[in-house]
């Protein structure tokens, strides 16, 4: 038995209920796609950032918006359209192919 088999187990045996995000949030198979496209393209945003050695007030610049508009897409913050992603990825040079991979991975 794994280390996080035994905690969900005893987590169950104290009275919690386990189980994924999806069901505790009861989303829809294209709810849960469109969370995890959201949570894919901020997540290589962050990564390219960091990639190209660019702090948060760097990028913000380049995209004239703020860092606390890019701290938000780094953190996939609800306000932060697909849209908004997908520019400023393209924005840091993010090549089609690549940003094609960021939504397929």
């Amino acid at each position: 038995m794994t280390m996080q088999q035994a905690k969900r187990k005893k987590l169950e045996s104290k009275g919690w209920k386990t189980g994924t995000v999806k069901e505790f949030l009861n989303l829809t198979p294209e709810e849960a796609a469109y969370i995890e496209l959201k949570l894919s393209l901020s997540e290589s945003f962050r990564q390219q950032r960091r990639n190209k050695q660019l702090s948060q007030v760097e990028v913000a610049k380049r995209l004239k918006s703020s860092q606390s508009r890019v701290a938000k897409m780094e953190a996939n913050d609800p306000s932060v359209s697909l849209d908004l992603l997908v520019k400023s990825l393209l924005a840091l040079g993010v090549s089609r192919k690549d940003l094609a991979k960021a939504i397929y991975e």
